[in-house]
């Protein structure tokens, strides 16, 4: 979680979307721009271009990572190219059948070349060489360069000229998780639409809907991801992520009892999960969020945790409030600890008798 506020067990802004699947001839594959959950605007934005043909030469969608960028990037390809030039794509003309495999020629996705980074020479040679070659089949090329913020300078440099004096045909969609990262000049010749986090009831609904996740997990995935539905599936579905929860909790069950030995062995254990440390301390957080909330209110229904009221209860009544801040407090050192590359045994184990010392 990257923020995360203490009285408050899940966000409820006013959250954005993803997708539903649909099967075509045993082909699981996104949908067009009526399955899209949340983003009204942005779909009504892309719709209304195409309608109007009125589309932009260049757009930036910027969003997180699972937020559904190339979900909405796709929708609008498809619904551009589709024969049947509707509001929607068809999912049955020949264009869509194409692009539904990722296959329609077309519609060009230029993932980064390296781990880090989206090589000048890739741009040139993906989109820059290629946007002067008219389209292959269907009225417009459209170009999803994934992870545009990987781009450096000389590759921003190169599709510059590319979007001040594109080809009619073209269409080029930046797709970025942080569009900082962008050159102002880049920036100014497109249309920035952003991604919005999604509300926290829609993303339990798809989960519990759609990937058959039991309520307690659905709602520690909601809590955790911030209105992002590709990190509450990805965690959510998780085996690893599951062991971990049950470690972290089983652990905070029994914690006000453990002997030093005890401590030291829960320490080893946790560091099995050390490549995902944030995940095991935000669990605690939530937990703690329901000690805390259940202290203030005495309201089951507001806890994530509401299978293990027997042991929420004794905490609250057990823990002063200033001792439930220290406990948070501790949490949010041993992260900036870790991150600092201070020795993860010492860090979590400081986080582990700061939290038995007060429970």
């Amino acid at each position: 979680m990257k923020h995360i506020e203490r009285m408050q067990v899940v966000s409820d802004g006013s959250y954005h979307g993803m997708v539903s699947r649909v099967k075509r001839k045993g082909v699981t594959c996104m949908a067009g721009f009526s399955d899209i959950l949340g983003n009204d605007n942005i779909v009504e934005h892309f719709r209304k271009a195409i309608q109007s043909d009125k589309l932009s030469h260049a757009y930036i969608i910027n969003g997180e990572k699972g937020m559904g960028k190339k979900t909405v990037a796709k929708a609008f390809a498809m619904t551009l190219l589709c024969e049947k030039k509707g509001s929607e794509p068809c999912m049955e003309c020949h264009s869509c059948r194409q692009a539904l495999t990722d296959n329609n020629p077309d519609i060009i996705y230029i993932a980064p070349d390296k781990p880090t980074a989206l090589s000048v020479d890739h741009i040139r040679e993906k989109l820059v060489n290629d946007v002067g070659y008219k389209p292959y089949s269907y009225s417009h090329k459209v170009y999803i360069v994934e992870g545009a913020e990987l781009m450096n300078v000389q590759a921003q440099n190169a599709i510059l000229k590319t979007i001040e004096e594109p080809p009619e045909y073209a269409v080029v969609m930046l797709l970025t998780a942080n569009v900082g990262h962008l050159l102002p000049t880049v920036m100014s010749r497109c249309i920035t639409l952003n991604m919005q986090p999604l509300k926290a009831e829609v993303i339990k609904e798809y989960l519990m809907k759609k990937d058959k996740v039991v309520d307690y997990q659905a709602d520690v995935a909601v809590s955790m991801a911030g209105g992002n539905l590709g990190r509450a599936r990805e965690l959510a579905v998780s085996q690893e992520f599951a062991g971990m929860l049950e470690e972290v909790l089983q652990m905070l069950k029994y914690i006000e009892d453990m002997q030093a030995y005890e401590v030291a062995a829960a320490v080893k254990r946790a560091a099995d999960y050390k490549f995902r440390f944030d995940d095991y301390i935000d669990v605690m957080i939530l937990w703690f969020r329901d000690v805390l909330m259940y202290k203030a209110s005495m309201n089951v229904n507001s806890l994530i945790f509401k299978q293990e009221i027997v042991t929420i209860k004794k905490q609250a009544a057990n823990t002063s409030y200033n001792g439930i801040n220290e406990i948070l407090d501790a949490m949010d050192k041993a992260k900036v600890r870790i991150n600092a590359n201070v020795n993860f045994d010492v860090a979590i184990e400081m986080m582990f008798l700061t939290i038995r010392d007060h429970i």
